[in-house]
């Protein structure tokens, strides 16, 4: 987080924030468990980690260390190497890297959840701006790995924050405006210095919001602001308080016209951007809460459909294509499907449709070449006119 007093300006806009809109959303025991799957343990881990990395400004051997162990991380979580991908760029010399990591959606592959954080820190080792951001993303990395979702995720590990949120203004230029049609993004949600105060009575997280121009954007970020603070009651012991988005990752996306919230520290720690933001001086307890929210709010977010082994069989209608990892002929195994016609195609992890083949009189068994295809992981999605069922396919 840009180092701001951000009590001042919550007093400039405490006649602003008002209430917001009813929350409406329930708890699902089903999101609790998942939640309740995050470690503690696992937590400290990562911030000792990532402490132990020192100063990660920017063109240091430090950070290029951090962004490998982080690389290393999201592959030890069973995500896959094509999943993972850099956004490089340039600022007075140095060569500067976001890391994005792509978990594909089963319903709208090519609409994305953002879940962001800078992982650059401006002195010192940043263990709470922004270490604690960088553990909660992993933490909801980790446990959404093998979750389906209906909405694409992004998780992003962002550098140059620190610098004027250059790594983040890249992403947006470059990528999200990059891409045609530009990338449809559903939301961003930003995670920037949750470690609050050692000592402290940590029992509140501020949820951000969009107050500023354009102005089209901000009733959406209220709406899903409302959903954060829902979630954060509902799957934590933590009360959720209101506030605004300022001087974080999110600002590109917001500027951009996309739709962000956030969630930053209730007690802003004395400790930013000095060489005493270390693990000794925050409260991991309230990191490990805080990370409970975030999981519960990117499920919901991303639409998480928790499979159950019956049902799961009975919705999938034993559909499945094989081998997988596959090198040059894909076989499509319609299952129990009586439908005589359907469509076939594969989505890449940008959300583009690479191949499409319509199939009329279709048998159980069918072959679709994907040679031109390029190696990494990609989406298979077959159509009828009733049911769409999607499975996640890597190419070799």
């Amino acid at each position: 987080m840009e180092n701001l007093t951000k009590s001042l300006m919550l007093s400039l806009f405490a006649t602003m924030c008002g209430s917001v809109a009813t929350r409406a959303q329930t708890f699902k025991q089903d999101y609790a468990d998942i939640v309740n799957q995050a470690s503690q343990t696992g937590i400290v881990t990562n911030l000792t980690e990532f402490e132990n990395f020192g100063l990660k400004y920017r063109g240091t051997v430090n950070q290029a260390n951090t962004l490998q162990w982080l690389k290393d991380k999201y592959l030890s979580y069973g995500y896959t190497a094509s999943q993972l991908s850099e956004d490089t760029f340039s600022y007075s010399g140095s060569t500067c890297k976001n890391l994005i990591v792509t978990k594909m959606g089963t319903v709208y592959p090519n609409t994305y959840v953002i879940v962001c954080g800078h992982y650059d820190t401006a002195v010192g080792s940043g263990t709470n701006d922004n270490g604690s951001g960088v553990v909660t993303i992993l933490e909801i990395a980790r446990l959404l790995q093998n979750v389906p979702t209906e909405y694409s995720i992004k998780f992003i590990n962002f550098s140059g924050e620190e610098d004027g949120l250059l790594g983040s203004e890249h992403y947006v230029s470059t990528v999200v405006n990059g891409t045609t049609p530009k990338m449809d993004i559903k939301l961003v949600f930003n995670i920037d210095e949750i470690g609050s105060v050692a000592g402290m009575v940590n029992d509140k997280i501020v949820c951000e919001r969009d107050l500023f121009a354009p102005t089209s954007n901000n009733a959406a970020s209220d709406a899903v602001t409302a959903e954060l603070m829902t979630c954060t009651e509902l799957y934590s012991p933590l009360k959720a308080e209101l506030s605004y988005a300022y001087g974080s990752d999110y600002m590109p996306f917001q500027e951009n016209g996309e739709v962000i919230t956030g969630f930053f520290e209730h007690y802003y720690s004395p400790h930013a951007h000095t060489t005493q933001d270390l693990l000794i001086n925050l409260d991991t307890v309230y990191v490990y809460n805080v990370a409970k929210a975030a999981i519960g709010a990117t499920l919901h977010f991303a639409t998480a459909v928790i499979p159950t082994t019956p049902d799961s069989a009975k919705k999938d209608f034993n559909v499945s294509f094989f081998p997988n990892p596959v090198k040059d002929r894909l076989t499509i195994n319609k299952g129990q499907l009586d439908n005589k016609e359907y469509v076939f195609s594969i989505v890449d992890i940008n959300g583009n449709t690479v191949l499409r083949e319509q199939l009329a009189n279709a048998e159980l068994l069918e072959t679709i070449d994907i040679t031109k295809l390029k190696k990494g992981l990609y989406l298979g999605v077959l159509e009828t006119g009733e049911h769409r069922i999607t499975k996640k396919i890597v190419i070799e």
